[in-house]
Parts: C-alpha cells; sequence; structure tokens
C-alpha cells in the first residue's frame, strides 16, 4: 500500500473509532411516572393521581434534581392569594445510596381559585453522591403550607422511579457491588463526576474521537513527508 493510500486509511480508522465511542455514550434514563397522592388535609382526606417526572442536570460538584407535576393535587376549600401556598417534598433515593433528597420551590404566582387542583411548581435541589453506581429517584412526600395550615401527600400506589443516573463518587468511593443500587444525599469533597445526559456525554466523548483522528492524520502526515525525503 502506497503512502498516500496508508494515510487515507489511519484517518478513516481514526474517525470510525471516534464515531464509536460517541454510540457507546451512556445517558441518564427519566420517565414520567404517575403518582396516587392521599392527602391529609385541614377539612379532611382527599387523594388525587398526577404524573410526576424527576430530572437530573449536572451542577458543580453535584447535580441539580428537579420534579415536575402535571397536574394539580388536593384543594382549597377558599381561594389562595399569590403568594400563599409554599410546596416542598421528598425523593426516595435508592440503588447505590439511600435516604431522601428535599426539594422546594417558589410559592404560587398567581391566586388558586377555591376548589380547584393546587397546581405545584416545578420543586429542585442539590444531590451529591456519596457512592458509584446507579441511582434512582422516586416522589415521595408532598407538603402544603397555605394560610396557617399543613396538608401532607403520601404516595400510595408505591411509584416507580421517575430516573436513574450512573454517579461516581469523589475520589472514586466504592461500590456497593451492584449496579441496581440507590444513593444518598449529602456532600462530597469534589471530584469528577460524570455527564448526566446524552448531550454532556456526547460533547465529552466527541472530544476523545477529536483527539484520536488528529493524532491518526498527524502520523500519516510524519509518514508521507518521509516517505518524500526518502525518495528524494
Amino acid at each position: 500500500m502506497s503512502y498516500p493510500k496508508r494515510a487515507a486509511a489511519l484517518a478513516s480508522a481514526a474517525a470510525l473509532a471516534g464515531s464509536v465511542v460517541l454510540l457507546a455514550a451512556p445517558a441518564a434514563r427519566a420517565d414520567v411516572v404517575d403518582v396516587n397522592y392521599q392527602c391529609k388535609t385541614p377539612i379532611g382526606d382527599k387523594s388525587a393521581v398526577s404524573p410526576i417526572d424527576i430530572k437530573g442536570v449536572k451542577s458543580g460538584s453535584g447535580y441539580k434534581i428537579t420534579m415536575s407535576w402535571q397536574k394539580g393535587v388536593s384543594s382549597s376549600p377558599v381561594e389562595l392569594g399569590k403568594g400563599a401556598m409554599s410546596p416542598s417534598a421528598t425523593i426516595k433515593l435508592g440503588g447505590a445510596d439511600s435516604g431522601t433528597l428535599a426539594v422546594s420551590g417558589p410559592a404560587n404566582q398567581a391566586a388558586i381559585p377555591a376548589n380547584t387542583p393546587i397546581k405545584i411548581n416545578d420543586l429542585s435541589g442539590t444531590y451529591t453522591p456519596k457512592k458509584t453506581g446507579k441511582v434512582t429517584f422516586t416522589p415521595d412526600v408532598l407538603t402544603i403550607k397555605a394560610l396557617g395550615t399543613t396538608t401532607t401527600c403520601t404516595p400510595a400506589n408505591n411509584p416507580k422511579p421517575s430516573l436513574s443516573l450512573d454517579v461516581t463518587a469523589a475520589g472514586g468511593g466504592g461500590s456497593t457491588g451492584t449496579s441496581q443500587g440507590g444513593s444518598q444525599s449529602g456532600t462530597d469533597s469534589g471530584g469528577q463526576l460524570p455527564q448526566t445526559g446524552p448531550e454532556d456525554s456526547a460533547i465529552a466523548l466527541g472530544t476523545l474521537g477529536g483527539t484520536v483522528l488528529l493524532a491518526g492524520a498527524a502520523g500519516a502526515l510524519w509518514l508521507t513527508r518521509r516517505n518524500q525525503t526518502v525518495r528524494r
């Protein structure tokens, strides 16, 4: 094979290697799950089913976890004025760690009419892994404070996890020996964490593929120049 053809072959192989790496990029898994909330309110028990979505995005040394409701839950016998209702919730962690993650959000930005489902704004919190493995995030207890009262809503249908992430603890913390474990909220001393989504993974791994491509092209160029020198 001539040197020009060998150079082309090397460049093609490097590009192919980069594309294979991109295809292998891991992605977080997120699902919308139906949660059957049983609520203890100041005026009696109420129930409501709401689809809930939990998402995770890398943020500094941890992950910003956001919990979203697609339907309202519970209701109030009187109108709740703007800013009168303050929601918070917990997310159950499973897999490599265990425990719960607290999430919170802003008060209602508009008045909520009496006897209508209360729409919960997105709630968020920061999760920092302490162990390496697969972490699951499952909707847990919702708390609504309004007009000096507290309503507590608990899932009654044992919902499935809405989000799972493959995480790495700071300093390569010990694994639990299973890829299906849960997680525990807390802080760590920093360290390299994996990307949480396909876009971030694609960027990092695409850079690796590009490095391989440049290295292959540089080697091919050196071989071509060396061959020209020998011919002279």
